[in-house]
């Protein structure tokens, strides 16, 4: 699988960091700390992205669809 790149926001809060990614709307999490926040939000990406993979393939059941990778040029 290539790489994507997202851009990962961290915000300083009383009680640790909140974080999301600014691309992907659903991805967004806590974290106590700096570094919890960051592979939660990593694991909140993944869980986004298997979900919309759901959802995607619950709605084309059944129907003729072509699938093909796609590369993002760099940012």
């Amino acid at each position: 699988m290539s790489q994507m790149s997202l851009t990962a926001v961290f915000l300083k809060v009383p009680e640790g960091y909140i974080a999301f990614a600014e691309e992907l709307p659903g991805a967004n999490t806590q974290g106590g700390t700096l570094e919890e926040a960051r592979a939660n939000l990593t694991e909140a990406v993944a869980m986004v992205l298997d979900a919309n993979r759901t959802l995607s393939a619950e709605s084309l059941e059944g129907a003729e669809v072509i699938r093909e990778t796609l590369i993002l040029p760099a940012a």
